[in-house]
């Protein structure tokens, strides 16, 4: 299992596993497929969203190990 990291780029967790994007969209990023959002970190963009990365990396990390 990949351990997804707030430094990684949106377009590297996509990589990892496409149904990552789900969880983005649910929690607001509905930027996702933008092509800048692909190099952006998930740190940034849920900077730029008023979202708690910790919440959306322990979500992601939680998925991955289902």
């Amino acid at each position: 299992m990949a351990k997804v990291t707030k430094n990684m780029l949106i377009g590297q967790l996509l990589q990892i596993d496409p149904n990552i994007a789900a969880i983005l969209m649910r929690a607001g990023m509905h930027c996702i497929g933008c092509p800048s959002s692909q190099m952006e970190s998930l740190e940034e963009a849920a900077m730029v969203h008023g979202m708690d990365v910790d919440v959306l990396v322990q979500q992601i990390n939680d998925f991955l190990g289902e």
